[in-house]
């Protein structure tokens, strides 16, 4: 059974535990896109892992992860970041594999990213890790593949420090790279989780272009990055928060505004520790928006949501969520292509009374206060779709499963 966990709003929505989570019934985690510009943190215990480029099933130790085709990957902070999990008891040797069709990020790229990102007239806000470089050569046909690492013919245009560069990784990497297509056509009757990156609201075609990231952040590349056909997938689960969040430039429209909403953004981003697990950087905040995430769920075919930081409300006398957009006078009921009806449109808000209760320790649907269940009801008639995973602290134990997502 193949299932995909994407994120449903513009990333950090927290798909690294919800990943986990499911983890420990999968046989195998294959990420299928992006590169280190990602995060994911796990929190087991008293333990807290933060991963880049690792899949999340890496913490249980049955588990083979896979970094897949669409995947840009830095051999460097590969090999750092396999370095900082064997130091924490994680042991991954002979777990971890790469397919031989995923694109190296070599080291030149990345100050070409950073260059081309300022000279732009408006920002795009990259993290300047050389993902959007990587992915511009893969599309120019100029790219290096890591299958190529051991065909020396692929290196006579490459400057000298990307050579050496190569040469320095090539033994590490040789027992890790493989072809998926042929891993996969074993995991027939296995448990496969397909791992996404960022979201569906940053994918380049879906997204809010160009504000975007330069992979295929939604469901559809499951499929392209893993070696398998489309008609494989057997199920979407998109994972959100209850509130809005974004890094970088780009529209917002359910964005907090001072002038509106007082101090509310900086107080949801301290409860819910809304900093960059890759950057650090602080999070813009903002209402649930409830317009995106219908759309999330149309584009992506996600037939189960996940919603996390359901714990962040608990204080809170009043919640609001963003049902639509009012632009020059009229009201918006769909998620617009226009970054400029995006950037100029005031959210329509609707109100629901807090349930001023801690929540974290609720380990079934049913004993979460009823108010906060109808504000998931209000979320799942809105979009259409069971929110069939709700998380309600950081711990994994801090999870309520509605549905049996492996029969």
């Amino acid at each position: 059974m193949n299932l995909v966990i994407v994120g449903a709003q513009w990333g950090d929505e927290g798909k690294g535990k919800i990943v986990d989570y499911l983890a420990r019934d999968a046989d195998t985690v294959i990420r299928y896109s992006g590169g280190a510009n990602a995060g994911h943190t796990i929190v087991v215990d008293d333990a807290t892992y933060k991963l880049h480029l690792v899949p999340s099933g890496i913490i249980y130790p049955g588990t083979t992860v896979v970094l897949g085709s669409s995947m840009v990957i830095d051999p460097q902070s590969l090999m750092e970041e396999l370095s900082r999990l064997e130091a924490a008891g994680i042991s991954w040797k002979g777990r971890v594999f790469i397919s031989d069709r995923a694109h190296l990020v070599l080291p030149g790229y990345k100050e070409r990213d950073r260059e081309k990102d300022s000279a732009r007239k408006t920002p795009l806000g990259t993290t300047g890790r050389g993902i959007g470089i990587t992915y511009a050569l893969k599309a120019f046909r100029e790219g290096v593949r890591f299958a190529d690492v051991f065909d020396s013919e692929m290196f006579i245009d490459l400057d000298e420090k990307d050579k050496a560069f190569i040469d320095s990784y090539r033994s590490s990497l040789k027992s890790m790279v493989f072809d998926v297509t042929a891993f996969m056509s074993g995991q027939k009757n296995k448990r496969v989780l397909f791992e996404g990156a960022q979201g569906v609201l940053l994918d380049l075609d879906c997204g809010t272009y160009p504000y975007v990231s330069s992979g295929c952040s939604s469901s559809f590349g499951a499929a392209a990055g893993t070696g398998i056909g489309p008609r494989d997938l057997d199920g979407v689960i998109g994972v959100f928060k209850a509130y809005t969040t974004r890094v970088g430039n780009g529209p917002f429209p359910s964005e907090f505004r001072e002038d509106r909403d007082g101090n509310l953004g900086h107080t949801i981003r301290e409860i819910g520790h809304e900093y960059g697990t890759t950057t650090g950087r602080p999070r813009r905040c903002g209402y649930l928006d409830l317009v995106s995430l219908r759309y999330a769920c149309r584009t992506a075919s996600i037939d189960s949501l996940a919603l996390t930081h359901l714990d962040v409300y608990d204080t809170f006398d009043e919640i609001k969520a963003c049902v639509g957009y009012r632009y020059k006078g009229r009201e918006i009921a769909d998620f617009p292509t226009s970054n400029e009806v995006l950037s100029s449109a005031e959210p329509v808000l609707k109100s629901f009374p807090g349930w001023k209760q801690d929540i974290s320790s609720c380990g079934t649907y049913d004993s979460l206060p009823e108010r906060a269940r109808t504000y998931v009801s209000f979320i799942e008639s809105f979009t259409a779709v069971p929110a069939d995973i709700i998380s309600v602290g950081s711990n994994r134990s801090q999870t309520i499963l509605r549905k049996s997502f492996w029969s």
